[in-house]
């Protein structure tokens, strides 16, 4: 497989699970702010904070407020990670490689792309509940993972597209947790009030882990909803579960490639055995959120690292390899 088919993949499934990443975020924060106490701020600047754009955002707009963020994040042309923007980079990953991916799947990809496309020309996403559009943003991704499980073969491509949406599913899982650090609640005693719980739900829910949390544990609580995020081996969105199945793609990919173990299966492979030994009480003593600053940093030292291993041309033509 040549690197920049390989790249094209990657990418591909990385923009489409932030896409839906981004919609999760949005459609919960929403409900969450219809549903806080009218005495109580809304939190909107935390969303932008997470995902790394608040300079650009406040560049921008300056105070956040909810229109504007959901703007912001959903169809701003401004926001190179926008909903809108990140189908655009998807669909134009999959047109460069249509011969690798299935009719299914680019017909799939194109309704998502027109689907933002319009309600962004049209704006109506203003004239109307936003939300129903977050549904349909979840719904269509959800709906291209099942065709590109159901019709892609399982070939050097497929893994590195499934290695891509992990990668992204965990960086994006740590976020959303992280996201519970910047909602500052208006005093000490509003921790464990029915705000607090309220808040940990909406995280929860934006993750789609509420249903499987509760069976597993019953009680919210601050520290099983993290150690369920951070720690669980068998849910598909918890950070610890992501780095399992792309570290196994990744190794397929580099023992078709031939020789020992690369940088990236190291990186990888060490931030993973990091989190299986973490214990989350010592995560909670050292601070929640250090740890998630520092995950977060590894994975994108990780990303790199896959970078230049498999689609920089300087390092493959060093190595004399085509993956």
């Amino acid at each position: 497989m040549l690197s920049r088919v390989a790249d094209a993949i990657y990418w591909m499934n990385r923009y489409v699970e932030r896409t839906e990443n981004y919609a999760r975020f949005l459609d919960v924060n929403f409900n969450l702010s219809l549903e806080l106490p009218p005495e109580l701020s809304e939190q909107w600047r935390p969303l932008v904070v997470t995902t790394g754009d608040w300079k650009l955002y406040e560049s921008l707009y300056g105070k956040a407020e909810k229109k504007k963020v959901v703007y912001f994040l959903g169809f701003d042309l401004n926001n190179p990670n926008s909903i809108y923007n990140s189908l655009i980079k998807a669909r134009e990953n999959a047109r460069t490689v249509r011969s690798e991916i299935t009719r299914e799947v680019w017909e799939q990809l194109n309704s998502m792309y027109l689907l933002v496309k319009t309600g962004h020309e049209r704006e109506l996403w203003k004239k109307k509940d936003p939300r129903s559009f977050f549904t349909e943003i979840k719904k269509g991704c959800q709906l291209l993972y099942g065709i590109l499980d159901a019709t892609i073969s399982r070939t050097l491509g497929w893994h590195f597209g499934k290695m891509g949406q992990l990668m992204e599913r965990a960086d994006k899982t740590s976020r959303v947790l992280d996201v519970k650090y910047h909602m500052l609640l208006p005093n000490p005693e509003a921790v464990g009030s029915p705000i607090d719980l309220l808040q940990w739900t909406a995280l929860l829910k934006s993750v789609s882990a509420y249903d499987m949390y509760r069976k597993k544990n019953g009680k919210l609580t601050p520290v099983g909803i993290s150690q369920f995020l951070v720690l669980d081996t068998i849910f598909p969105r918890a950070m610890l579960s992501c780095l399992i199945h792309a570290e196994q793609s990744l190794n397929i990919i580099a023992g078709s490639a031939g020789g020992g173990a690369n940088s990236a299966q190291k990186q990888l492979g060490m931030l993973r055995s990091g989190l299986e030994y973490s214990d989350i009480d010592e995560i909670f003593s050292s601070g929640l959120h250090e740890f998630l600053d520092n995950f977060q940093e590894k994975l994108n030292e990780v990303s790199l690292s896959v970078h230049e291993t498999f689609f920089s041309i300087e390092n493959l033509s060093k190595r004399n390899l085509s993956i």
